[in-house]
């Protein structure tokens, strides 16, 4: 029976099976996404499947996209790499804009990621080292061809049967990233993977896409992202101003070479970034020799289990839910998606925060039932001379975090508040108040010192995180030392 055409402008996305777009016969829904609706389609004179991506209507409403739309699906369709998916064809029918690729077999590498976090284990190093030369092959081919990604996450990178890694979507972010939706359709799923500069200002080239696939690769030795939040706000912020977590810090078995390509990858700066998908190859052929990491010529993805499905699955080539496809229900979740809200469930930096309260929670409640014992016992002028020691430990509580975290940033406040406190319990504790005069022009000293730290610790080899969190914990220390010490004094000069 011959397909019908295509008809309405506004046709639900439901409706397209069994209809013709272009050349191609539309069989069935494969998945939906942020952006787009996928479909399995046909091509009868070429006896070629092939999957069409139908973008949503309400995001190419401006005048401008279908000039855009064309001249971003002509660069892609142009590239032609093992490791970059195949776009065969694109137009627009009816105000539908869609474009046809290359139908894969596989998983993509984010279902990939959550059946290894499913059974509390991590991507072999090996199969991590094929997964990234295989997609900074296809990277650099598509850089060197004026082409970027603009939105590189494990749900763009498709593990082929074939045993390779497939980049996907190229094009799609730009061809989306100029109408109103732009900002609302960045979300979490994107936003985890974004450069600094790209979220920030807009700004993407060839390094925009380096951090992104540095956050991959960190992801992958890790488990986890480096920056989450419950916020696409917090984790742009975290982006720009938090150091980044060590790799070797939430699994100290990681190699130490794999570790230094990660953080070159994720530095702030572009210029301090690898500079192109070339260099940073050779960087991470160099890591895996040092390490001893042979990476295999392909890569292994688990093998259907008795009673499935014989055949793989079909899988298409693109940025949503499939349901059905992929054998990980919740592969797409992280998607970019205009719409999507993700549940607040942020444990990345929840159980870091809840430990330094439970440091600065223990260190404040013994100091309080030290300073009331001592009071009861030897006279309440104790308090009278130990009561600044309450605004140092206010303190205390910016180093805990400081500590957990590795973020500089709590110097600041840290700083200053315990830094006051000291000085008010000498004062207390020898009620020589008179020597203010003296300690005054401290303070200037003192908000400059605290504001001045964490940007110079920006400059260290690892963003100062090791120094940071060395520092916090001596703090800590020299803070409990001098407590004690005071709270003595207090009692002896009572």
């Amino acid at each position: 029976m011959a397909a019908k055409p295509l008809k309405k402008r506004f046709m639900a996305p439901s409706t397209l099976a069994g209809q013709t777009l272009g050349k191609y016969r539309i069989l069935e829904p494969l998945g939906r996404g942020g952006m787009a609706q996928v479909y399995k389609a046909y091509h009868p004179k070429l006896d070629r499947y092939a999957a069409v991506k139908v973008l949503r209507s309400d995001l190419v409403e401006e005048a401008e996209f279908l000039a855009r739309f064309r001249r971003e699906a002509r660069a892609v369709a142009a590239l032609r790499h093992p490791n970059i998916v195949q776009v065969f064809d694109f137009d627009a029918q009816d105000d539908l804009y869609y474009m046809v690729m290359e139908l894969l077999e596989g998983d993509t590498l984010k279902a990939h990621l959550n059946s290894f976090r499913t059974s509390n284990n991590h991507i072999p190093p090996g199969d991590v080292v094929r997964i990234l030369r295989d997609i900074l092959a296809g990277l650099g081919y598509a850089h060197s061809a004026g082409v970027i990604h603009r939105d590189l996450k494990p749900a763009n990178i498709m593990l082929t049967r074939r045993g390779q890694a497939v980049l996907t979507d190229f094009g799609i972010a730009q061809i989306v990233g100029g109408t109103q939706y732009t900002v609302s359709g960045a979300l979490m799923g994107t936003l985890n993977y974004m450069a600094p500069e790209q979220g920030l200002e807009g700004k993407c080239d060839a390094r925009s896409d380096i951090y992104s696939l540095g956050i991959v690769f960190y992801e992958m030795l890790t488990g986890r992202v480096p920056f989450d939040a419950d916020t696409p706000l917090a984790i742009l912020l975290k982006h720009v101003n938090d150091p980044l977590p060590l790799p070797r810090a939430v699994d100290p078995s990681i190699p130490e070479p794999f570790e230094r390509v990660a953080l070159k990858a994720l530095a702030k700066n572009p210029d301090d970034r690898y500079q192109s998908a070339a260099e940073m190859a050779a960087a991470l052929d160099e890591a895996a020799r040092q390490a001893g990491v042979e990476p295999p010529e392909r890569i292994m993805l688990p093998q259907p289990e008795a009673g499935s499905r014989s055949e793989p699955a079909a899988v298409p080539v693109f940025s949503g839910k499939d349901r059905g496809q992929i054998p990980d229900a919740g592969f797409a979740a992280g998607d970019t998606d205009v719409t999507f809200k993700p549940p607040k469930s942020a444990k990345t930096g929840q159980a870091r925060s809840s430990r330094a309260a439970l440091i600065w929670v223990t260190l404040m409640a013994t100091g309080n039932m030290a300073m009331l014992w001592a009071s009861g016992v030897f006279g309440w002028e104790v308090f009278g001379r130990a009561w600044p020691m309450e605004l140092a430990l206010m303190g205390v509580l910016f180093f805990a975090l400081m500590a957990e975290s590795g973020s500089a940033w709590f110097i600041i406040p840290g700083g200053m508040i315990m830094g006051n406190g000291f000085i008010l319990a000498y004062c207390a504790l020898t009620g020589r108040w008179g020597d203010w005069a003296y300690f005054w022009p401290l303070e200037p000293l003192l908000v400059a010192a605290s504001i001045i730290a964490p940007f110079l610790t920006r400059k260290l080899p690892d963003g100062g995180i090791r120094f940071v969190r060395r520092l916090a914990i001596l703090v800590l220390i020299l803070a409990g030392i001098v407590f004690f010490v005071s709270l003595v004094m207090a009692i002896i000069l009572s």
